[in-house]
């Protein structure tokens, strides 16, 4: 090692042990609950100020609330806990009050996200003490609005919640370890805690003259619509002012400005209008359906309180939203439906035609191949599979689809459906089976082959899923956290298998080779690509959205990364969630109307199907919210290297509790034909008897522009389908591309496509022919090198993508990538740049990673810095000391933190030199 490296390694190592904090005397201690929503101190408040005199020792420790990567830093001071990971761990920073500061979470995007709080200096004779207040008082006597007559003296009830309400210690024998609840004197008031919130009912005070301006009263529970307190006017009914909790049992002061009310006469009015009561099985009652209240007091002037209840912080869940239908008829769920004006919905298909159907696709000949997932939930011992594939075809133009054809039976947990290639891919866990199809009589020209065989069935909701051929000839899937697959082919050893429980995967259908292309999430159920081929997923429980960049690292539901260095992970694009309030996605469901619906999502849609639907469609992610029966639309908008996905109004309401919408594809019209498995039970079950098992219906959207398309592209020629890669509709470009892909493409076609990539004035055009060329093996490495010098960021990116395909690339085209890390200025071309590095081998990094890592610009940057880190974290244990210099001067802070971070756990010492081997 470099002798300069010495001091920073030690001093780094030092302060990684010393920021622990575990000698040092502290003067003044603050304890906080970490999570993404903010830190809480015990007492409730989010991300409370700080306060201590100046030079005093202070040590704040941070408890993990989740299982998610957070610490705790000083802005100005520049000093930084350990970091913490899994729920429950603790960790501690100890530093010397010198000046006003900031405290927050280093990793990208918390602070953000909400973890950030003041540190204040407190000056000499300042104290924290807040000022007493006065109880209301009536003919000389204080009113018993801090109930310690232990008694509902001077209040009026109403309903059974407030028949007991009185509990005298804490924790509460109603709220469990939910506590502590901090309240004052002897008793607090309750409407059921977490025991008795069924329970519903009104607590009236008696009127009372408001005789100071300010007035302040401790209040928990649920952030609910129907679980408030209200000050009246005194025999007006009219409310002043309200407060919900937030959804935790700490009570928390709230203050409220009556000074336009003073010498009038008003009341408190406590009510718990809600059951939390789930009418739907599988959805659990919410405990949280109670109000708590404390201490109520006049105040000459605005006390502020150090743990006060900001109401910004409060999400306030609605009523549940209501539920308009339930169980209909296919034609009476598409007359329930309500599109945008201008388009309409028909039932295509209904029971008993299809029934249960899982996953589909749309066939070159514009035709629908649909699974019926019979054996779902449980898996059918091998050979007694009762699944199959059908093909729907609207012959005569009139939307229904008149023919059907069973193509397959006796198939076993399909959950994933792609045609192409000369034949039908399933994914039908533990195999990817390929079935040769004989189109003169639409049956298999032979036996189901078993590509692939270990994709795990522990929670058969998570299995393969969603099959979808990709821009670059690959086909791809996704699948769920909570299954674990371990895939290879048939008869590999496990050191030949690959292993993924989360993310998204890829085989190509010639080489025969299966990779994951992007590891985590949660239960992607998913995918498509934009006009320039990026890929995008939606997801359940986490938030909702993400742009897949190959390589790449994300937020996971579950669970840990295979590799135990990854330390943090890139997280949704989406700049909103479709669920409501802070207790986490499931409480948010039936009652997110307004925001989306809910949590769980269900298929992808990136509207490409040309001109004929407003502008506003295209290129906007569609998604079906299960929860919300309603199908979610999010803008997608270039920003950094990526994306961000912002909030569109819901595209319509199914206005149906049984409806699920499993998937929804554009076909050669540009209309929209959706697969609904329909069934009073949204939520997976291993019990299939929960499950309906007679249902499921094929819906049409379809614009009044839309006109009926009859399409049969394996009548065109080579030369046609090359032309159609420049069609409006990208259907036709899609499917021209891999019927191109599987005849191998002539001479002409191969030299049309050339043309497009080099003179249209469309980039997608553009770039569709570029991937059809690359599906075709139709460009050399010489051609695919000039286009690095491309003037557009998308095709230059794409370049480096493909030159990279084979995990290896020629010295000239590293060199180029080198001199593109230093001097382009596209960060999505940094991007393509290090997710490059990530197929190449460590040793071939070194100096792409070193000009990225100077980018400065990029330190902010969504996606580049964890993948920089993805990029060099493996390159510490090929040159320990290199890697230190490369992070050491880096413009990317996280580089030096989170490779200190590994050799410290790895127990690399500041004495070694040179190279570490393993």
């Amino acid at each position: 090692m470099k002798p300069h490296h010495l001091p920073i390694l030690i001093a780094l190592l030092f302060f990684a042990f010393t920021a622990k904090g575990q000698d040092a005397q502290a003067d003044k201690e603050f304890h906080l609950k970490a999570t993404m929503l903010g830190y809480f101190a015990e007492d409730g408040t989010r991300n409370p100020t700080l306060r201590a005199m100046k030079g005093q020792t202070v040590r704040i420790t941070i408890t993990n609330g989740e299982t998610m990567t957070h610490d705790v830093a000083m802005e100005k001071l520049g000093v930084k806990s350990e970091t913490i990971f899994d729920k429950g761990m603790s960790t501690s920073l100890t530093f010397v009050a010198v000046e006003d500061d900031v405290y927050y979470c280093t990793i990208p995007g918390h602070r953000l996200a909400g973890m950030v709080g003041d540190f204040e200096i407190l000056e000499e004779g300042e104290t924290e003490e807040v000022p007493g207040g006065m109880l209301p008082m009536k003919d000389g006597v204080p009113l018993n609005f801090n109930f310690e007559k232990g008694s509902l003296e001077n209040w009026t009830a109403e309903g059974e919640a407030f028949q007991d309400p009185l509990i005298h210690s804490d924790p509460s024998p109603l709220h469990g370890e939910e506590g502590p609840i901090f309240f004052e004197g002897e008793s607090f008031l309750s409407s059921g805690g977490l025991k008795n919130y069924q329970l519903t009912g009104t607590l009236v005070s008696e009127p009372f003259e408001v005789t100071a301006p300010f007035a302040a009263f401790r209040v928990s529970g649920g952030a609910l619509v129907d679980t408030r307190v209200e000050l009246v006017l005194a025999g007006t009914d009219e409310v002043i002012f309200k407060s919900t909790g937030q959804g935790r049992a700490t009570l928390q002061p709230v203050v409220a400005d009556l000074t336009p009310f003073l010498g009038k006469e008003i009341q408190i009015r406590i009510i718990d209008n809600e059951t939390g009561i789930s009418q739907i099985p599988y959805i659990q009652d919410d405990l949280w359906a109670h109000i708590n209240f404390d201490d109520f007091r006049f105040y000459p002037s605005r006390p502020n309180f150090p743990n006060e209840l900001d109401q910004e912080d409060i999400i306030v869940l609605p009523p549940l939203d209501p539920v308009l239908n339930a169980g209909l008829s296919g034609v009476e769920a598409a007359k329930a439906m309500t599109p945008p004006p201008g388009f309409k919905v028909a039932l295509a298909a209904s029971e008993p035609e299809i029934i249960r159907p899982i996953s589909f696709t749309i066939d070159a000949r514009n035709r629908l191949w649909v699974v019926e997932g019979h054996t779902y939930p449980v898996p059918a011992p091998e050979g007694e599979g009762r699944d199959r594939v059908l093909i729907f075809e609207d012959t005569d133009g009139d939307g229904t689809l008149d023919s059907r054809k069973v193509f397959a039976e006796g198939l076993n947990l399909v959950s994933g459906i792609e045609v192409g290639m000369g034949g039908v891919w399933l994914g039908a866990a533990p195999y990817l089976l390929f079935i040769p199809i004989d189109y003169e009589t639409d049956k298999p020209a032979g036996p189901a082959q078993k590509l692939l065989d270990g994709w795990g069935t522990q929670d058969t909701h998570e299995v393969l899923n969603n099959l979808r051929w990709g821009p670059d000839g690959w086909l791809y899937g996704t699948h769920g956290v909570f299954t674990h697959s371990n895939v290879g082919k048939p008869g590999a050893l496990d050191s030949e298998r690959t292993k993924i429980n989360a993310g998204v995967w890829r085989y190509h259908p010639t080489r025969h080779e299966f990779e994951v292309f992007a590891e985590g999430s949660s239960n992607p159920w998913g995918i498509d690509f934009n006009s320039y081929g990026h890929s995008f997923i939606t997801v359940c429980v986490i938030p909702h959205l993400y742009y897949v960049v190959q390589g790449a690292r994300y937020q996971r539901q579950a669970g840990k990364h295979f590799n135990p260095y990854t330390f943090d992970d890139i997280k949704t694009i989406g700049d909103h969630v479709h669920w409501l309030g802070d207790r986490g996605p499931h409480a948010g469901n039936f009652r997110s109307a307004a925001a989306g619906g809910g949590h769980a999502h269900a298929g992808a849609m990136i509207y490409l199907g040309g001109e004929n639907w407003p502008e506003e469609y295209r290129n906007a992610i569609f998604m079906n919210n299960i929860n919300g029966a309603r199908l979610n639309i999010d803008l997608l908008e270039k920003s950094g290297s990526g994306y961000i996905g912002g909030h569109h109004e819901d595209f319509m309401a199914m206005n149906d509790s049984w409806s699920q919408w499993l998937n929804f594809k554009y076909d050669a019209s540009g209309s929209v034909f959706a697969i609904d498995w329909y069934d009073k039970n949204q939520c997976h079950s291993p019990n299939p008897e929960v499950h309906d098992k007679s249902l499921g219906r094929i819906f049409k959207i379809s614009h009044e522009n839309d006109q009926i398309v009859q399409a049969n592209l394996y009548d065109a020629s080579d030369l046609e389908l090359a032309h159609y890669q420049t069609h409006d509709n990208e259907w036709y470009a899609r499917q021209s591309r891999m019927i191109l892909q599987e005849r191998g493409a002539s001479r002409k076609s191969r030299k049309a496509l050339k043309a497009i990539l080099a003179d249209d004035p469309d980039i997608t055009h553009q770039l569709r022919a570029l991937w059809t060329l690359h599906a075709v093996e139709g460009l050399d490495e010489e051609e695919m090198v000039e286009l690095l010098s491309n003037s557009n960021e998308y095709i230059s990116s794409w370049a480096i993508q493909l030159l990279a395909e084979e995990k290896s690339v020629s010295s000239q085209t590293l060199a180029k990538f080198a001199e593109m890390a230093k001097g382009d200025q596209s960060a999505m071309v940094r991007l393509y740049l290090v997710s490059a590095m990530l197929r190449l081998e460590p040793s071939q990094r070194w100096e792409v990673l070193s000009a990225l890592s100077q980018r400065a610009e990029d330190a902010t940057d969504h996606n580049l810095p964890l993948m920089l880190w993805y990029a060099l974290e493996p390159m510490t244990d090929l040159d320990a000391a290199r890697a230190l210099a490369l992070a050491e001067n880096s413009k990317i802070p996280i580089l030096l933190q989170y490779t200190m971070d590994k050799l410290g756990e790895k127990n690399v010492s500041a004495a070694e030199s040179g190279t570490v081997h393993h």
